[in-house]
């Protein structure tokens, strides 16, 4: 099943939750701020997925990743560094975080949204 890790009281969330579930995707909800994802999970995923950069996994517009300076940080940031701090507060993670085997997305947008979890569906 799909892992989603969201936070209700953020309107992106909310949405994305509710467009997986009007296309009949159904997800797994996980509180990202109360139970954040655990340090060795965000380690795999972020080295899977490296290509997309470490920005890609940011929370960039929250005021938790502004109040700790993270734009200048994240160039010299490891994925390592990144992960821990993402495991102790999960607000600095970009929402929703969406996960199935390979696949992951950030954020929600329909059209990468119909790519990864619409198409082929077993």
């Amino acid at each position: 099943m799909i892992k989603f890790y969201g936070y209700k009281r953020c309107s992106t969330s909310r949405s994305a939750e509710k467009w997986l579930h009007e296309h009949d995707v159904d997800v797994d909800f996980q509180d990202l701020v109360e139970q954040p994802p655990k340090k060795e999970d965000l380690v795999n995923w972020m080295t899977a997925h490296q290509d997309r950069g470490l920005r890609y996994f940011f929370n960039t517009h929250g005021m938790d990743y502004r109040k700790l300076h993270l734009k200048d940080q994240l160039p010299d940031m490891t994925i390592d560094e990144a992960a821990e701090m993402m495991s102790k507060n999960g607000k600095l993670i970009k929402r929703p975080l969406v996960i199935d085997g390979d696949k992951l997305t950030c954020g929600f947008n329909e059209d990468v949204y119909k790519d990864t979890w619409l198409s082929k569906r077993a």
